[in-house]
């Protein structure tokens, strides 16, 4: 899955030297919580997050007055409390290695680039956790069965059979990657809605059959 296809393409992105006000209502006009600092070529030069806003705002116990507390939050640039140096990745790279440097990290989003070092886009935690739902197909409802099976080459091939033999109509399949000296892996394998009785049946003759673990039923979710 490449970044390209999950990003937020329509990126709001800042000049470092425009105010840290500035930045603050753009943050709270788009409502978003980061925003890439780029030079007049769009290259990369920093981040700016809503925490690091409130981390370099005067505390609300400030004897500043209102005129004084503006001409402060008008003096403080972007440049000043940016991240510098962001942790940055290209549109042609995987959302699961985004994934993984959003985890190490403990980042948020991360400004996406093109070949060139210019600022395309961003993908957030958010446009993760779009990835998970769409791909697993909640949205639609059905069934899951987690199955433990085999990390042998060949080891899913029968439960796949079983459920085309038994009109299971599958919307996805999804494997816990264990070493293969693990001997043992779980899938999950989601399902479309059948008619209550087939969906008895075929639920009795899998358990009897494979290693199940356990079932779940989801309801279709409406989307408002």
């Amino acid at each position: 899955m490449l970044i390209a296809d999950w990003m937020t393409k329509d990126v709001v992105t800042i000049t470092p030297e425009r105010s840290m006000m500035k930045v603050s209502k753009v943050m709270k006009d788009k409502n978003i919580s980061r925003v890439p600092v780029v030079d007049e070529a769009g290259k990369i030069l920093g981040i700016i997050s809503d925490r690091d806003v409130k981390d370099a705002s005067p505390s609300k116990a400030t004897t500043l007055d209102m005129h004084e507390l503006y001409y402060l939050l008008s003096e403080i640039k972007t440049r000043d409390i940016m991240t510098k140096k962001p942790v940055t990745i290209l549109e042609d790279e995987t959302v699961e290695k985004a994934a993984v440097l959003m985890l190490e990290g403990n980042f948020g989003g991360l400004p996406v680039l093109n070949d060139n070092g210019v600022v395309v886009g961003i993908i957030t935690d958010t446009d993760i956790f779009k990835v998970l739902v769409e791909i697993s197909g909640i949205y639609e409802g059905g069934s899951q069965v987690c199955l433990q099976i085999s990390t042998a080459p060949g080891s899913l091939a029968p439960v796949l059979d079983f459920l085309k033999e038994s009109g299971a109509r599958i919307m996805s399949v999804m494997t816990h990657n264990v070493a293969e000296e693990a001997g043992m892996k779980n899938v999950y394998i989601r399902i479309r809605d059948m008619e209550k009785g087939a969906f008895k049946r075929l639920k009795a003759t899998l358990n009897e059959k494979f290693p199940v673990l356990f079932w779940a039923v989801d309801p279709v979710h409406r989307v408002l």
